[in-house]
């Protein structure tokens, strides 16, 4: 921000009379009611410094006499982290003032009547809807062709595709590979969408592991399953009552001529799975292990 601010300044575009900025520094000397703070965290982003002071890890304390003004607009997905800052603010005694209860900010993308006089005065050849999701692409693109843009030269293209400008006209005429990157430690784009499901599923359901030993030629159980759980609530006789349902699992393995250890694994794990979600509506993730006895 303050980068920002500096070049927007240097460039003329920011009006800023000499000695109406101070540094953080100089704020001691300055009496409350002259004061005011520019600073990030209007999203609620966790280390921007409004955040930061709405759980006192900021040199700046908010108090009862402050009044803090969020110019900005709600992005979608960021409504728990700003009312969590909110209520923080509120809190410590500040009046936050926002768009929801006052009229003090409009957003930074054109409306649809900006956009109509935008393509009246450019009259463009051709248009690509850029930003938003969708349903916001397709009702730019719709602007444009009550303009009077021809419907064939109106692109909505996603992530990855190819668009050609030849002639004076755009076109889609390919596609190639993009998408997320994950980061995993050390690893650039080893992590897939199936670890970080098999991650989510651990944080919110937790795992349990089946260890089972099983006769080869009959398809019993040598003795009790093991059963080793972590974040699934369990106390010693919470797992008795799936042995049943693994013995039976087994035997109808068995009568089926099922006798790969994997197949037998991929059974145990979705009786046990099925029995975890009967029983608690809990869905871990399970992990079998069969041994051959």
């Amino acid at each position: 921000m303050v980068r920002n601010m500096g070049i927007a300044r240097d460039l003329g575009y920011l009006k800023v009379p000499s000695g109406l900025v101070v540094s953080t520094k100089e704020l001691e000397k300055l009496p409350d009611h002259k004061i005011t703070l520019v600073c990030t965290g209007s999203q609620g982003e966790p280390m921007a410094a409004l955040s930061r002071m709405a759980t006192r890890d900021h040199q700046i304390r908010i108090g009862k006499d402050d009044t803090v003004l969020l110019a900005s607009s709600l992005i979608p997905g960021n409504e728990n982290a700003i009312y969590r800052v909110i209520n923080g603010l509120t809190r410590w005694g500040a009046h936050v003032v926002h768009k929801g209860n006052a009229k003090v900010h409009v957003s930074g993308h054109a409306s649809a009547g900006e956009l109509v006089y935008c393509y009246n005065i450019v009259k463009p050849r051709n248009v690509m809807p850029v930003h938003g999701e969708w349903r916001h692409l397709r009702a730019n693109a719709d602007l444009a062709i009550r303009t009077g843009v021809d419907p064939e030269r109106v692109v909505i293209a996603e992530d990855g595709v190819v668009v050609d400008l030849v002639d004076g006209r755009a076109s889609i005429t390919g596609k190639v590979p993009a998408g997320n990157v994950y980061v995993d430690g050390m690893e650039v784009g080893g992590a897939t969408e199936a670890s970080l499901k098999d991650r989510l599923t651990l944080a919110e359901e937790g795992v349990v592991t089946v260890v089972a030993i099983v006769d080869a030629d009959t398809g019993a159980l040598a003795e009790a399953p093991d059963f080793l759980a972590r974040g699934f609530v369990h106390d010693d006789t919470t797992f008795e009552p799936v042995i049943p349902v693994i013995e039976k699992t087994l035997a109808t393995a068995a009568e089926e001529g099922v006798g790969d250890a994997y197949q037998l694994e991929q059974l145990v794990a979705r009786a046990v799975a099925n029995w975890a979600f009967r029983t608690y509506r809990r869905k871990p993730l399970i992990i079998p292990v069969i041994i051959d006895a």
